[in-house]
């Protein structure tokens, strides 16, 4: 088994931690890589030189036989995504930032956790994602998000996005635009925006306006065999686009479709919780304050 290990340099790395991290797969007999940051992070912590065989720079290479590791909180996870050499590829992520409802394990289990891969033990699940075309140039050869894709202003001025599913338009957004989520992305930014929290086995994509001009709109879900189309008017200035953690410039006029992309994430459990295990631990539902 080989382990692609990565990290981003803001993230708060913890010494003990990764001692113990390199040390189990060591331990192991497993094959491993990681990113040069994260290699860089170690030594400046630990003392640590990781050889040069073990360091990739850009694109990690596979063996056939890989697991992503993450080590971070969710925005780590959600940029190893985009990096990935091959969907067959599982990512499972490390918790070391806040909230982390995508990067389950607290780092407290690490020993535990590489010895559930040892032993191949881990459970996965599929995750859609969304694959975004259109009047835009991207920084891989397809854009795709796992948590959702959304249009905002620009500056003070608002903009409108017209907005359409399939053949049929919805409506026309005024506001500061409007993110469009798949149900792992219900609980992002999607859910600061009013939408719901959604189960992510649904099969579904949540159409949320941000700060809408017109009070009576609300979220829409929509299945997700649908095609959906933006047109931006910006008056004549620009607005952005994000992809999870990409930020990208979008011109007046711009037109941007959305669909679920044809291969899903991987997203390895590394425990038994659920999601509404998950939804409770992190929201505090049910919690007393009193």
């Amino acid at each position: 088994m080989n382990i692609i290990l990565f990290s981003r340099p803001q993230v708060n790395h913890h010494p003990e931690q990764l001692r113990t991290m390199l040390a189990t797969i060591e331990r192991l007999g497993m094959n491993y890589t990681l990113n040069s940051e994260l290699a860089a992070a170690i030594k400046s912590l630990t003392g640590i030189v990781i050889g040069a065989e073990h360091i990739y720079r850009d694109n990690p290479s596979t063996t056939g036989d890989d697991i992503m590791v993450t080590y971070g909180g969710d925005g780590t996870l959600l940029e190893a995504v985009g990096m990935l050499p091959s969907r067959d590829i599982p990512v499972v992520g490390i918790n070391c930032g806040r909230l982390g409802y995508l990067t389950a394990d607290d780092g407290k289990g690490i020993e535990t956790l590489f010895e559930r891969m040892a032993r191949r033990e881990l459970k996965f699940t599929q995750r859609s994602m969304l694959q975004v075309e259109g009047d835009i140039v991207f920084d891989y050869n397809k854009c795709l998000a796992l948590n959702e894709i959304a249009i905002h202003r620009h500056g003070a001025t608002m903009v409108s996005v017209e907005t359409r599913i399939n053949n049929d338009t919805v409506a026309t957004y005024h506001g500061d635009g409007i993110v469009v989520s798949t149900p792992t992305g219900s609980t992002a930014y999607s859910l600061s925006a009013g939408g719901p929290v959604v189960d992510p086995m649904c099969r579904c994509i949540v159409l949320s306006p941000l700060a809408p001009h017109n009070l009576t709109m609300r979220p829409v879900v929509v299945p997700d065999s649908a095609t959906i189309t933006l047109r931006l008017d910006s008056r004549g200035g620009e607005a952005f686009l994000s992809a999870d953690n990409r930020t990208y410039t979008l011109k007046d006029g711009a037109t941007i479709t959305l669909r679920i992309a044809a291969e899903p994430l991987i997203l390895a459990t590394p425990h038994n919780n659920s999601f509404y295990d998950t939804l409770r631990e992190k929201m505090m539902w049910g919690v007393d304050s009193r």
